[in-house]
């Protein structure tokens, strides 16, 4: 199943330009409903990818939604255009934020996450730039506003972050330690991040600092897993742990994975 595109404005630094989000791709629950997630792919990928591994996975009581990110612009290829939540010009903490294409596709996935029943928990995961999209949503959520000052309306209970950073770093501690609300959600909200020693694509040392920074801005709840030799992919030893902690955080049904 897929729902239809929609268009929204995001990227361009020195005026509005609009992007249109690609197919949207929907794995149903095999079991009763408890959670709806939203998975963002990497750059260059496609919403289908990840749809056809979340649906091999033995979580029944999950309904993934694996949107397509906006074909557009992006810098780090010289402006070639592909799939691409926000731009990015280089993956380090000294590069410029896209804070207008983060926006707007973390309001995306906000829409996606409304329609939701009331008593569905709901979460956000990703891969790269999926999670740090994902990420990038945990921020908004934490803070109660968008960056561009939009209230943020969706009550996040889980966030993955697979092989991805923080964006915004810079500036996210000192807008939670002037807000108590703000630091009393981030000791609340769990984040599972994972990254691989092995990356050569988002290197470890910026998920490693990423998950630093999180941590030192108050994210009590906050895991980070090493895996030696991974390179920029997952393996199922990483998915089996994604499972695992999914399960008991929003108190799915069902076994637990046996952990090799």
């Amino acid at each position: 199943m897929s729902y239809n595109s929609s268009t929204v404005g995001s990227g361009s630094r020195t005026g509005r330009m609009t992007f249109e989000f690609g197919r949207t791709h929907v794995v149903r629950p095999k079991g009763k409903h408890q959670a709806t997630i939203v998975w963002l792919h990497g750059l260059g990928d496609k919403g289908s990818s990840w749809s056809q591994i979340l649906e091999t996975l033995p979580l029944p009581n999950i309904k993934w939604i694996c949107p397509t990110a906006p074909t557009r612009p992006v810098a780090l290829f010289g402006g070639f255009p592909c799939t691409a939540w926000f731009d990015v010009g280089d993956i380090s903490e000294d590069s410029p934020d896209d804070l207008e294409g983060l926006d707007a596709a973390a309001s995306h996935v906000a829409n996606l996450l409304s329609t939701e029943p009331a008593d569905i928990k709901l979460g956000i995961g990703g891969f790269s730039m999926g999670a740090a999209t994902a990420i990038y949503s945990a921020s908004c959520r934490i803070l109660g506003q968008y960056g561009n000052g939009n209230l943020y309306p969706i009550n996040l209970s889980a966030v993955v972050g697979l092989s991805g950073w923080l964006p915004c770093s810079r500036s996210l501690r000192n807008q939670i330690n002037v807000s108590h609300e703000a630091a009393r959600r981030a000791a609340c909200l769990p984040i599972l991040l994972c990254h691989g020693s092995g990356d050569d694509v988002v290197a470890y040392k910026h998920g490693e600092k990423s998950a630093h920074t999180l941590s030192s801005a108050g994210f009590r709840n906050l895991t980070f897993k090493t895996y030696n030799g991974l390179g920029h992919y997952t393996i199922p030893e990483e998915m089996n742990v994604v499972c695992n902690w999914l399960t008991v955080i929003l108190g799915l049904d069902g076994l637990r994975l046996v952990d090799h």
